[in-house]
């Protein structure tokens, strides 16, 4: 699984904060390495350099093998608390949207009933 980090010209941190990203998304979705080709990383301040309550935004875009991608975002006050809200929220949607697919994998399709 890739996984790309891009960041606004408001946001500082360069490669330390691309590695605690990778590392963040790494442990949470590392088990749907096989059902996702990448993960995009969206770092943003919305009010720039001021301070305003939460305004640090992180969108998270997965990129499921063959599927349209998944979207989720958070803001909060920090950006490390950005991070981890994004990153448990596609947890959850991945949970929910791979749990659908098996679902519907594994109904066997109804038995004909002669008349």
């Amino acid at each position: 699984m890739q996984i790309q980090v891009n960041a606004d010209k408001n946001i500082e941190g360069g490669e330390r904060l691309t590695q605690y990203v990778k590392t963040a998304v790494d442990a949470k979705l590392h088990r749907f390495v096989a059902q996702i080709t990448r993960v995009e990383a969206h770092l943003s301040d919305e009010s720039g350099h001021k301070t305003h309550g939460d305004d640090k935004k992180c969108v998270l875009e997965a990129r499921p093998a063959g599927r349209n991608p998944i979207a989720v975002t958070h803001l909060a006050a920090t950006l490390d608390q950005a991070i981890t809200g994004a990153v448990d929220k596609l947890e959850r949607v991945l949970d929910s949207t791979f749990a659908q697919l098996n679902s519907t994998k594994s109904v066997p399709a109804p038995t004909p009933v002669d008349d």
